[in-house]
């Protein structure tokens, strides 16, 4: 198949990506965060079992380490151990990859940004996403309304559901005239499933939606804590119209629970018969070491971009698109 020779993206476009790097760098050197650059290639990858990182091997002298590497999914892991060492407040803009996933909205390779706020939690590192997202949107005259609710609210206001305790089937009937094949889907699945076809197209273009405080059961890499007795992850996500930008945690400082996590993703995994990649022992051994009380988030800028410039395309938004590349 003959591949095109011109680029995804308009040159407008690729011009207003330019700026918002530069904001975005101005943004953070306005906050004294720090900008780093952290290994792309690592002996460890991604556990979740919902995302599929793609490996390589290195061909050189084995005294170098594994050769089996793992294109990282985000930087994550290397920022958290910079925090650990004592480092302070810091951020990345990079590229990150992740296998699978190719589409509409989607890229295997794609541009993220990552920060981390010591000493913050997850509703305080909220609200500096906002500004961020609100300091973007200005580069193309615009400005969103911000609604802020916890998740249990979003659904019983919503969908007229408790998300902590209804029954599957309740949340199977919520979907409407949605039809999903329900072979293998748990209660989350079926609760991200109503996030996706149900309320995210109900949130209007110009809103921002930020949720907090979801399901213990989704605490991903969040602390959990008690919110009017039942445990909740310390975990938000932020929404501009339809797109999902951002999720961020009150990071889980506690390297035995971090491992614990760590297995029951591979537990996951090795029923599903997905690839294992390997835990990384540098982050426990971080966090065993002393991790500060601290906030992360990471932010799709091509998300960001395509809610700039409102394309439901993200090859609309890069320069050369999967196909192209």
């Amino acid at each position: 198949m003959k591949v095109p020779s011109g680029p995804s993206a308009s040159f407008e476009a690729l011009r207003l990506r330019a700026r918002l790097n530069a904001m975005l760098r101005g943004f953070f050197a306005e906050r004294d965060v720090v900008e780093v650059e952290t290994p792309v290639l690592s002996r460890a990858g991604n556990t979740d079992p919902n995302v599929a990182s793609f490996a390589t091997r290195f061909g050189g002298h084995v005294d170098a380490g594994p050769p089996l590497r793992w294109l990282r999914t985000s930087p994550e892991f290397p920022l958290k151990r910079l925090l650990a060492a004592g480092f302070g407040d810091c951020y990345e803009l990079g590229r990150v990859f992740r296998d699978g996933e190719a589409g509409g909205r989607h890229n295997p390779e794609f541009t993220m940004l990552e920060w981390y706020r010591v000493g913050w939690d997850h509703r305080r590192l909220a609200a500096e996403t906002v500004a961020l997202v609100q300091a973007a949107l200005a580069l193309v005259g615009r400005r969103a309304e911000v609604v802020e609710t916890d998740y249990r609210t979003l659904y019983r206001t919503q969908l007229g559901i408790d998300p902590m305790t209804a029954s599957e089937a309740a949340l199977r009937a919520a979907l409407g005239d949605v039809r999903i094949d329900p072979d293998g889907l748990g209660r989350d699945d079926w609760l991200d499933l109503l996030m996706t076809h149900r309320l995210q197209p109900a949130n209007p273009a110009d809103r921002i939606l930020v949720v907090h405080d979801y399901p213990a059961s989704q605490c991903m890499l969040a602390r959990i804590t008690a919110q009017g007795g039942v445990p909740v992850a310390e975990r938000f996500e932020l929404y501009l119209g339809a797109l999902e930008l951002a999720n961020g945690y009150h990071e889980l400082a506690d390297g035995a629970e971090q491992r614990a996590r760590f297995e029951r993703d591979h537990a996951v995994r090795t029923a599903r018969g997905a690839a294992l990649p390997a835990i990384d022992e540098a982050l426990l051994d971080a966090l065993d070491a002393g991790f500060p009380d601290c906030a992360g988030v990471a932010l799709g800028v091509d998300r960001l971009m395509m809610a700039m410039l409102d394309t439901p395309r993200i090859a609309d938004v890069i320069a050369f698109d999967f196909a192209r590349a």
